[in-house]
């Protein structure tokens, strides 16, 4: 048998990583019926990949629809031909849906924060007329150790995006299946696999803070290459005797 190369090992390690936290965070059940977020970057074209791979084994059975989004305030140009092969190749069902918002209507919501919400809302649209019981989004380790950061920093809140996180007012479920995976290993993914780049100008993206907690996320990292797993791990080692008590009465 041939050896695999490094590009195949990776590869296969991020495989496994999804399978974990499938199985650890209990991300798909038999029967599910999942509607995978695509915007085009290389997180969510991996999302496509893997989980089309994915659904071909047989325990557990679930299948898939793709939906991309178009903004039409933002000047985003997606190939959506190229979209749509991605999803063809494994026979999966793609939706276009065009959307837009109108920042001037909400002064106390960055405008970030309004498109974030209306793409969400499409999707959850989009997986009820198509019987979807789940929405699958491209979040990896990076952007969820980020959001941590974000609200502790800003937000004065020790809470981030959960790998399964149940939408009671919609009937839904949002998964995460990249959670464990981090954005270097899907960097390195998307070069060897040739994922296409999208072309990407949003007038808002400046605005975000997030790029300033990648950066910290980094910084940490060169203090302690472990810091990424401690951070992680803190999130369900909550030390609560150790935590300020608030007197209720």
């Amino acid at each position: 048998m041939a050896k695999r190369t490094e590009e195949e090992r990776l590869f296969l390690k991020v495989e496994e990583k999804i399978r974990k936290a499938i199985r650890e965070y209990q991300l798909i059940a038999e029967g599910d019926k999942i509607l995978i977020g695509l915007s085009g970057g290389k997180d969510s074209l991996a999302l496509v990949e893997f989980l089309g791979r994915r659904s071909r084994i047989f325990q557990p059975r679930f299948s898939l629809v793709v939906a991309h989004i178009v903004m039409t305030n933002i000047p985003y140009h997606s190939d959506t031909d190229y979209l749509r092969q991605m999803a063809a190749q494994y026979d999966i069902p793609f939706v276009l849906h065009e959307t837009s918002f109108d920042a001037s209507t909400d002064k106390r919501k960055s405008p970030c924060f309004l498109c974030s919400w209306m793409r969400r809302k499409a999707l959850f649209e989009i997986a009820k007329a198509h019987g979807c019981n789940k929405i699958a989004l491209g979040h990896h380790q990076d952007d969820i150790l980020e959001t941590l950061l974000m609200n502790l920093t800003h937000q004065g809140a020790f809470g981030t995006m959960p790998p399964k996180l149940k939408m009671s007012k919609f009937e839904m479920e949002i998964i995460r299946p990249l959670c464990l995976v981090s954005e270097k290993e899907l960097t390195a993914v998307a070069a060897w696999r040739s994922y296409r780049k999208q072309i990407k100008n949003c007038p808002y993206e400046t605005a975000s803070s997030r790029s300033d907690m990648k950066e910290l996320l980094r910084r940490m990292e060169e203090i302690n290459p472990e810091a990424r797993y401690s951070l992680w791990g803190s999130m369900t080692n909550i030390q609560t005797d150790y935590l300020p008590q608030k007197n209720k009465q």
